[in-house]
């Protein structure tokens, strides 16, 4: 069942939602559907979200133009812009940072980026995320437009627990 939804994420082109409990192989899958899909030439840029902090978020993601900051000599490209015609697979999207869940959101329904201090540009960029994360809960403080926006195709992991088979030797 698994396969086939890989499979069938693959023949698409839209984002999609991977979840399930850690170490039940998000990450495989998302290697899987970028390598079958017509995006398969082009880049797979991984992030781990958790890792961004808050104030850096948006101009790893976006990136930074040449003056925008103090020591900023030269233009910095960010995830979308290296995953350009490809794939952007962002992990434990659950963790990223409120501050910039809108500018990820305004990424994910317009294909267009802002760097830092720079200018508009449109990006052909598929999104695949990944969380153990409750994004409904309230308490997670996840926007549910993103929420919805990121899951346009969703994948269920189920816990190795429940399939020991697939557990190598």
């Amino acid at each position: 069942r698994i396969r086939a939804q890989v499979a069938a994420a693959a023949d698409s082109d839209l984002d999609v939602l991977i979840r399930g409990e850690t170490g039940t192989g998000k990450e495989l899958a998302a290697n899987a559907i970028h390598g079958a899909s017509p995006r398969a030439a082009a880049p797979l840029v991984s992030v781990n979200m958790a890792a961004i902090p808050g104030e850096l978020a948006a101009a790893a993601l976006f990136g930074s133009a040449r003056g925008a900051f103090t020591g900023a000599e030269r233009a910095v490209p960010g995830y979308f812009e290296q995953a350009l015609g490809g794939t952007l697979f962002l992990d434990e999207i659950g963790d990223t940072s409120a501050q910039v869940q809108p500018q990820l959101l305004r990424a994910l329904q317009q294909r267009e980026i802002q760097a830092v201090g720079g200018a508009i540009r449109r990006v052909d960029v598929r999104v695949i995320s990944a969380t153990d994360a409750k994004l409904e809960d309230q308490a997670c403080g996840f926007r549910a437009a993103l929420r919805h926006r990121l899951g346009a195709y969703e994948i269920f992991l189920p816990p190795l627990r429940e399939h020991p088979e697939d557990i190598g030797e």
